[in-house]
């Protein structure tokens, strides 16, 4: 391994850029561009460039990084592995409004059949979910987009509220972990706080405890409107290179609320009812509109 890994990246990121993209012509004795040509892109010193690709001077900045970073037009994995490489850490995040989720990663979610399943933004607007979280939690298609908000269905919305075995726990726990999120992913959240501030008082004393939690894993008890009580264990998972964006998957806690689950997915036919009750078939459970948020 380089004794100058941070140098040796550099210089192989800048090699590997062609003066022509730059509109730089003219014939050279090595690829890429040149040190100086990467400093005045990047705007420091040509000298402070080549100590960094030599090893020497110290540790940069991560404002100098940044621009490095934009002058070798890294990309976001790239520009994560250089402030590792210089600074032992990675950069702040680049928050960046969501647009959905890919293809590939809503067919992650659809893989989970008797699982919930969600995506949500660091502002914990739920953007993706599958057919269980529709079913067993709550009905995201039918809301309003502005309404798909964790804090907002937590703290405005009387069903979920109800959902709670313990409603303040709950809200306590979420507002501290959206807390986290949020600085986390450096996304600004101030309207969305003053909104539910005005919206509920017991939010905006939450709020000013300052409070942070992690949401990791753990065990959530539902009060189903269709199924009664409901345990769940649930593990949130980061989206890799979308820092500002968190799965959550709910698993059915026992066998027995695997069964509830399983009954309300995928109901019985009518064929496999039993003979005596076939003149009296129970309709198809309903979907829940918001069990949970």
């Amino acid at each position: 391994m380089s004794e100058n890994p941070l140098g040796t990246y550099l210089r192989d990121r800048r090699t590997r850029l062609d003066p022509a993209t730059f509109g730089l012509s003219g014939r050279r004795r090595t690829p890429g561009l040149r040190r100086e040509e990467v400093a005045q892109r990047a705007n420091i010193s040509p000298t402070w460039y080549t100590w960094l690709e030599q090893g020497r001077g110290g540790a940069p900045s991560s404002d100098v990084l940044d621009r490095i970073a934009q002058a070798l037009l890294l990309t976001d994995v790239e520009r994560e592995h250089l402030f590792l490489l210089g600074l032992g850490r990675p950069p702040e995040v680049h928050y960046r409004p969501p647009e959905g989720v890919t293809p590939r990663l809503q067919r992650v979610l659809d893989a989970f059949e008797l699982s919930p399943a969600l995506v949500k933004t660091a502002r914990w607007d739920v953007i993706a979910w599958n057919r269980a979280a529709s079913v067993v939690l709550t009905d995201y298609a039918s809301l309003p987009r502005e309404e798909r908000n964790v804090l907002r269905m937590m703290f405005g919305n009387p069903r979920v509220r109800a959902a709670q075995h313990d409603w303040e726990s709950v809200a306590r726990f979420v507002v501290g972990a959206f807390r986290a999120d949020a600085l986390r992913a450096g996304v600004q959240v101030q309207d969305l706080v003053d909104e539910l501030c005005r919206m509920s008082p017991e939010f905006e004393a939450m709020w000013a405890d300052n409070d942070v939690r992690n949401y990791g894993e753990g065990l959530k008890h539902l009060r189903h409107p269709v199924l009664g009580e409901l345990a769940m264990e649930y593990s949130a998972f980061a989206v890799d290179g979308r820092p500002d964006l968190g799965m959550v998957v709910y698993n059915p806690a026992t066998p027995a609320d695997v069964a509830k689950v399983r009954s309300l997915l995928f109901p019985a036919p009518p064929d496999a009812a039993p003979r005596t009750d076939r003149r009296r078939r129970a309709p198809a459970p309903a979907r829940a509109r918001s069990a949970t948020a």
